[in-house]
């Protein structure tokens, strides 16, 4: 039995993810605003859509069905210096956080029932941007904010470089 032909999109999609009350846990959403500026100044854009979420498991599987190319951007507990770009393959098993998120489930419990549902897009980037301070208030970290541009800059290159997925 075939399955019936489907419409994808011949763009990727960037999410920024978090909570921006929660000081850098909104880095995901700062960087996906910032990387909309950037595609609206570009001379020649790549074909990149941008959104943001919350990190719910379903909204993330809403949003990024039918796309063979997804970047997520979201903080992201190492254990590293704050600031540190940690850049992960979404087929392979995430870190689990010591600290309870503060989007329901984490990062990667979302892709890992994602991945259980066989709902995971053929090709998943995580961008985790290791956080200095995740209590309450709407402000990025300094360290955190400075890497914003360089995060931008990394996803223009990578999904010109590497376009199609």
């Amino acid at each position: 039995m075939s399955r019936p032909a489907v419409d994808i999109p011949a763009t990727g999609l960037v999410i920024g993810l978090g909570n921006r009350w929660r000081q850098d846990d909104g880095v995901g959403l700062a960087a996906a605003e910032a990387l909309r500026r950037a595609l609206a100044d570009h001379p020649q854009p790549p074909p990149l859509e941008v959104r943001g979420a919350g990190g719910e498991p379903a909204e993330l599987m809403a949003l990024w069905a039918g796309y063979r190319r997804v970047w997520l951007i979201d903080a992201l507990l190492c254990g590293a210096a704050p600031g540190t770009i940690h850049w992960l393959a979404g087929h392979e098993p995430l870190p689990q956080p010591a600290v309870p998120s503060s989007h329901g489930l984490g990062l990667a419990q979302a892709v890992e029932l994602a991945r259980a549902l066989g709902e995971l897009p053929p090709r998943l980037t995580i961008c985790g941007v290791e956080p200095a301070r995740l209590g309450d208030g709407n402000t990025l970290s300094p360290a955190v904010a400075a890497v914003i541009p360089a995060l931008v800059d990394a996803l223009l290159n990578t999904s010109q470089r590497g376009w199609p997925a």
